[in-house]
């Protein structure tokens, strides 16, 4: 039997939630979720059990993650009623990985303890700058102050903090942004994200974009930010793993992993994405609407595909260079039956021969030149 075919036809050992409530919608934010829409919490709890009802019996995963919008713009009563439902339907394993996502404002001592007493042992923070002219560009709700005492108080309850760092961002200088990286590693921080800031048709940064209020970083700015990240986190104890994230030893993200290793995971809430047994399917994205079709007892899918053989292998290996351990090769064939030269010959000698790819120890991984057009090199693999 295909090896593929085997992995896929296991349960998964991942779930993701998605809470769709924020307090603001920032300018360059194009994710599922509802600001200033509070009223539609209780509704949104009964509607995500419901849907978690559909589990038989509730499944038991390694790692658990509950993404936003704000998780933690519910209150702690708010928390506990759903980190209630998941302890029914969503068991996590011991050992597992409890993820969620926080923002630095609104982050209280009722909250974190509330996610300490759940069994949360990861939260992600969505501090993206610890400069208030950047935050303030950004939209972002709170300041450098909020910021550091937000991490300094995560740390007292979970044993692994998480920053999301945002570059890129106009009227940023690399001062900016080193300042910012030093402040991170000052901090009891075990993980940070680095985002180059993106333009998302749709977002209103898009619109102030295209008629002339914003303008883009200079390319050379951004790319001295990134490297800038990579040298100073590596530097100071943190692992590069992943094109963008970086880990202190035995703290990356294993719910990520899963997706970039090309596991199957399941996925509750609006707009929430899964992949099970070969095949993706994305829930409604309008939070009314996906109430109204789970609540009425219709289907509440937007999207649904199975993807090929050929499908998997290719999108495996867009994933599996993300990595900075790339993609181990016999190990790749052996799953998917067929070789990364066979699949993409032409882009991956292409790459190979301008140093963006290298192929050492049987691995296929990005060169650092490689790191910098991650996105143009694994998408020519897909």
């Amino acid at each position: 039997m295909n090896a593929d075919v085997e992995d896929q036809s296991r349960k998964p050992r991942s779930a993701y939630i998605h809470v769709p409530f924020c307090l603001h919608r920032c300018g360059y934010c194009d994710f599922t979720l509802v600001a200033n829409r509070d009223h539609l919490i209780p509704q949104y709890l009964q509607s995500l059990e419901t849907e978690l009802s559909q589990l038989d019996g509730g499944v038991e995963v390694d790692t658990l993650f509950v993404g936003g919008g704000t998780p933690t713009h519910l209150s702690s009563d708010q928390l506990k009623q759903l980190f209630t439902l998941l302890q029914r339907y969503v068991r996590l394993a011991s050992g597992g990985e409890f993820s969620v996502e926080a923002n630095p404002d609104g982050l209280d001592q009722g909250r974190m303890q509330t996610l300490a007493e759940f069994g949360v042992n990861r939260i992600s923070l969505g501090v993206q700058s610890f400069d208030d002219q950047c935050l303030k560009l950004l939209e972002r709700q709170h300041r450098q102050d909020d910021a550091i005492s937000a991490v300094q108080l995560a740390s007292r309850y979970v044993s692994n903090v998480s920053l999301d760092l945002i570059f890129g961002v106009p009227g940023q200088t690399e001062d900016s942004w080193q300042k910012t990286l030093r402040i991170a590693t000052s901090l009891p921080v075990h993980h940070v994200s680095t985002y180059g800031l993106t333009w998302e048709k749709g977002t209103s940064f898009h619109r102030r974009l295209s008629n002339g209020q914003l303008s883009r970083v200079a390319e050379e700015t951004e790319r001295n930010q990134y490297l800038f990240a990579i040298e100073h986190l590596s530097s100071s104890g943190f692992r590069h793993y992943e094109v963008s994230n970086f880990a202190r030893p035995e703290f990356e993200c294993h719910h990520n992993l899963v997706y970039w290793k090309g596991n199957g995971y399941y996925a509750f809430g609006p707009g929430a994405a899964r992949y099970i047994n070969g095949r993706r399917s994305t829930n409604i994205r309008s939070v009314p609407k996906w109430m109204r079709a789970v609540n009425a007892g219709e289907a509440f899918l937007e999207e649904s595909e199975c993807l090929t053989p050929e499908e998997k292998a290719r999108e495996a290996i867009m994933l599996g260079l993300r990595l900075r351990d790339g993609i181990e090769l016999e190990e790749f064939q052996r799953r998917y039956e067929r070789s990364v030269q066979e699949i993409e010959p032409i882009a991956l000698q292409r790459y190979l021969d301008t140093g963006l790819l290298e192929q050492i120890n049987g691995r296929l991984r990005l060169t650092v030149d490689g790191l910098l057009l991650a996105d143009t090199v694994t998408s020519d693999f897909l």
